[in-house]
Order: structure tokens, then C-alpha cells, then sequence
């Protein structure tokens, strides 16, 4: 006697999962546009002051890079999700070159952002020469 118990059809499943993969998807794109709408807003709001513009714009390109990244993070989750249902061998070449593409990314924005974040932290602790918020 064998006991077959199917909990979930193949389909359904790879339905709900297509469905996750959106959501996830989509939640990593707006991430990244909203991040992209913060740092312009900013960057217009740092040129009308005129004020700390190299320290200010470096605070927005490490706050657009930690979006970047977050949103990197979220494209990367819905494309190993998008492997969870038996995929074909094309399939996981084509998630390994996509997965390798944003690992990569998310690499050197992650390099990228740890140096902006130790030159602010250098720049908050030197003393100042009376240059504090000029263009260098």
C-alpha cells in the first residue's frame, strides 16, 4: 500500500510562489525609486541651502547607496525564491548570472558605502580650519 498525500498541486504551488516572487520584486523596485526620489529631493533642498555641499552630498550618496542596496537585497531574495519549484537547468543558469550580477552590486555598494561612512566619520572628527563646508 503506498500512501500518497499531495498537500499542494505543482502548479498552484509555482503560482503562489510567481506570486511571492512579484511581491518581492516589486517591493525591491520601489524601494530603490524611492530611494532614488530621497536623495534628488535632498540634493535639490542641499543646493538651495548652498551650505556643507561636499559633506551634505556625501550623506545623500551613502543614504541612496543603503537604499540601493536594501532594494539589491529584495531583487536577490525574489530570485532565489523564483528557484524554490524544480527549475530547469536554463533557468538556474540564467539565476546564476542574475544572482552573480546583483551579488556583485550589492558588493561594491557595500565597499562603497563603508568608505563614504568612515570619510564623513573622519571628516566629524578632524578639527576644523575655518574650510568646514567648502568644495574641496
Amino acid at each position: 500500500m503506498t500512501l500518497s498525500v499531495e498537500m499542494l498541486p505543482e502548479s498552484t504551488l509555482r503560482e503562489v510562489i510567481g506570486l511571492l516572487v512579484r511581491l518581492i520584486e516589486s517591493a525591491g523596485a520601489l524601494i530603490i525609486f524611492i530611494g532614488g526620489a530621497w536623495a534628488f529631493v535632498q540634493f535639490v533642498r542641499a543646493g538651495m541651502r548652498g551650505r556643507g555641499r561636499v559633506a551634505g552630498f556625501n550623506r545623500i550618496r551613502l543614504s541612496l547607496g543603503r537604499f540601493l542596496v536594501l532594494g539589491l537585497e529584495f531583487q536577490l531574495a525574489g530570485d532565489v525564491l523564483r528557484t524554490a519549484v524544480a527549475p530547469s537547468f536554463t533557468e538556474i543558469g540564467q539565476l546564476a548570472a542574475i544572482a552573480a550580477i546583483r551579488t556583485a552590486l550589492n558588493y561594491f555598494l557595500g565597499r562603497e558605502i563603508a568608505q563614504e561612512r568612515a570619510e564623513i566619520e573622519r571628516g566629524e572628527t578632524a578639527p576644523s580650519h575655518g574650510t568646514k563646508g567648502l568644495p574641496s
